[in-house]
Parts: structure tokens; C-alpha cells; sequence
């Protein structure tokens, strides 16, 4: 079945993250979903689907009112679907090269401030003899003071964590790795983690290093709650409390603190800089709110 090949293509040959794979999966059974159930299409062939047929379904999603990024993924992930049938299938024409994407809305990544961060910190207890309570303020603390993704902490090895350097080895998007370096707070938190995870069963051999109390590896879900939860906990007002929120904060407290902007490429594992100069941005409107917050001729005064 194509579908299948082409979810093993991308799962074993490119260097896709684990999350874009299963994404671009959940994409294009919605798209078989719409060629079978929406325009009869009984032989479930997609080399057959047309142009026409493909543009039918970006508008769906339109009419669905699903934002603009997802859009935007969907149509990413049929592209790679037909340029592999084209390569590897004998597709003599890409139906989907043609398609127009909608243009992505310009907008500034979620943070929340020092203020609130140091907040989040003081309510955790990273040295507790609780396992999960110590692991939980361990996942916060790591996200904040590195910048990893959330993908990148569930797929840390116990010897990529380095605290002798000081030193993460971390598997980024596109297999490309990078070095992170941290503190001795970080440090001393981790050396806790190891001793109260010593108690906790082994029931996996792939030498992950965050774990569940019954020692199997850490899922997207459970990272998601931690963050969520401790953040609404702390009090935290933003659009947005999620592992990436913490990553955000993390760039934009270093550029406000006056870290250069390509160490701090290299610190996120950006492959352009425009994407790490949006954190810029940030700091910008920050410097402009508090312009106009204490310079008495930033804003008229009414008489």
C-alpha cells in the first residue's frame, strides 16, 4: 500500500522528527479519508487523485476554520507524499506541486516573563525525596535553562546528560546535534534525579534518561501536563503554558540580557537565523512598553 511505504520512507530513510512523522501519518489519512468517504474514490488509489481533487480538500479545511500553520503542514505533508510517489512510484505528474499555500501569519512567540518564571521555580521542590515531584521540577528547570525542545528532553539518554562538563548532548531536528552547556544549580538537580531514579524499576534498555515511576520513557502528554499544570499552578497568566512557552522564555531572557544573537541560534538549534531573530521582536516591544511606561514625553498626557 502506498500510504504505508511512504510512512516507513519517512520514518526509517529521512531525517524527520518522530513528531513531523506522525503528524504528516495523521495528515494524509485525513486526506485518504476525504478522497474515499467525500469524493467516492472506491479504489483508494492516490496516484489517481487530481489537482482539483486535492485543492477540494485544502478548502475543506479552510471551511473548517483550521488555523493557518496546520493548513500549512497538510499541504507539506502532500508534497512529500507525491514527490515520493514521483521518485519511487513512477508518478508521472505531482498534483500537488501546483497547490498555494495561504501565507502564514506573522506571529510572536508565547513567554512569560523572569518575574513569573522565578515564581513557577519557587513553587517546585527539585530536591524532594519524591520521585515524580523531583523529576516534574527537574522537566521545568531543564526546558527553561537549556532551551530544548520538548522532543529533544523526552529524547535525552542518561549519557548524553554530562555533569562533570556540565554539558547536554542533544539530538535536534534533522538528526543534527549540538552541545548545551549548564549550571551547577542544573547540575545538582540532575545528580538528586539519578539517586531517587536508582529506586525506580528498569523496563526499558534504551538508556533514557527521564523516566516514569515504572522506569518506561517519558510521552508527550505527560510533559505537556507537568508544564501546563505547574504553570497554571504558579499563577501564570499567558495565551499559552506549554513546554515551547518555556523554550520561548529562554530565548528572549538571553537576547534581553544581552546574549549574542547567533549563540543563541546555535543554544536553540535553529537552522536559520530569521527564525531566532523573532525573539528579537520581543524584546523590542518589551523595550517599547517600558519606554512609554517611565519616559515622561514617551506618551502625551491628557489635560
Amino acid at each position: 500500500m502506498l500510504y504505508n511505504a511512504f510512512y516507513d520512507f519517512i520514518r526509517c530513510e529521512t531525517t524527520r522528527s518522530a513528531h513531523t512523522v506522525l503528524a504528516y501519518k495523521r495528515d494524509l489519512e485525513q486526506f485518504r479519508h476525504f478522497l474515499t468517504a467525500e469524493l467516492l474514490h472506491n479504489d483508494d488509489d492516490p496516484t489517481k487523485a487530481t489537482y482539483s481533487d486535492l485543492r477540494l480538500w485544502v478548502s475543506s479545511l479552510s471551511s473548517q476554520g483550521l488555523a493557518t500553520t496546520t493548513i500549512l503542514r497538510k499541504i507539506s505533508a502532500l508534497r512529500a507524499f507525491y514527490s515520493y510517489l514521483m521518485r519511487h512510484h513512477n508518478l508521472q505528474s505531482n498534483p500537488a506541486a501546483r497547490l498555494v499555500a495561504p501565507r502564514a501569519p506573522s506571529v510572536l512567540p508565547a513567554f512569560i516573563t523572569p518575574n513569573d518564571t522565578a515564581r513557577v521555580i519557587d513553587t517546585m521542590d527539585a530536591f524532594s525525596e519524591d520521585f515524580e515531584e523531583a523529576r516534574n521540577a527537574l522537566i521545568i528547570d531543564m526546558l527553561y535553562t537549556t532551551g530544548i525542545r520538548e522532543s529533544e528532553l523526552i529524547g535525552l539518554k542518561d549519557s548524553d546528560v554530562d555533569t562533570t562538563r556540565g554539558e547536554l548532548k542533544v539530538l535536534g531536528k534533522r538528526s543534527k546535534e549540538r552541545i548545551i552547556p549548564f549550571g551547577q544549580e542544573l547540575r545538582q538537580m540532575i545528580s538528586h534525579y539519578r539517586t531517587l531514579r536508582q529506586q525506580v524499576p528498569v523496563a526499558t534498555a534504551n538508556d533514557e534518561f527521564f523516566v516514569r515511576v515504572n522506569g518506561k520513557p517519558l510521552y508527550r502528554g505527560l510533559v505537556y501536563k507537568v508544564v501546563h499544570d505547574t504553570l497554571t499552578g504558579a499563577g501564570v497568566v499567558s495565551a499559552r503554558r506549554s513546554p515551547h512557552v518555556l523554550r520561548h522564555s529562554f530565548a528572549t531572557d538571553m537576547l534581553n540580557d544581552g546574549a549574542d544573537l547567533n549563540a543563541v541560534q546555535k543554544l536553540l538549534g535553529h537552522q536559520s537565523l530569521a527564525t531566532t531573530q523573532r525573539y528579537t521582536h520581543i524584546s523590542y516591544r518589551e523595550l517599547q512598553k517600558n519606554y512609554k511606561l517611565a519616559h515622561p514625553r514617551a506618551l502625551k498626557k491628557e489635560e
